[in-house]
């Protein structure tokens, strides 16, 4: 990525600044993380049980991680789920085919 590609751009984290270069297309996708980085960081600090900004901001990364893996499994468990039922069905419809298929050898 050349300078010429990236900007920089300014977040706010806890009321703090931050800025960080990233490609111009992506600065939407940076605002939106931003943002939820923020809000999981402010749910972190209502909560009273972790003081500092740096202590809040690895908790914060951590929760998301978490929240990140289940929502994989999730998806690769719906992937499995899917895959069976549809060899299920692949298996029924080749043995329908088959018992069809056996009458007409008949002679």
């Amino acid at each position: 990525m050349s300078h010429a590609d990236s900007q920089t751009v300014s977040i706010s984290l806890l009321d703090k600044e931050f800025s960080f270069n990233c490609p111009a297309d992506a600065e939407a996708e940076l605002l939106a993380s931003a943002d939820l980085l923020n809000e999981k960081m402010r749910d972190i600090r209502k909560s009273g049980k972790v003081l500092g900004l740096e202590r809040i901001a690895v908790m914060a990364a951590l929760n998301l991680a978490h929240e990140l893996l289940q929502s994989r499994q999730s998806a690769n468990d719906n992937v499995e789920h899917r895959l069976r039922h549809l060899g299920n069905k692949i298996d029924t419809a080749l043995q329908t085919n088959n018992r069809s298929g056996d009458s007409d050898d008949t002679i």
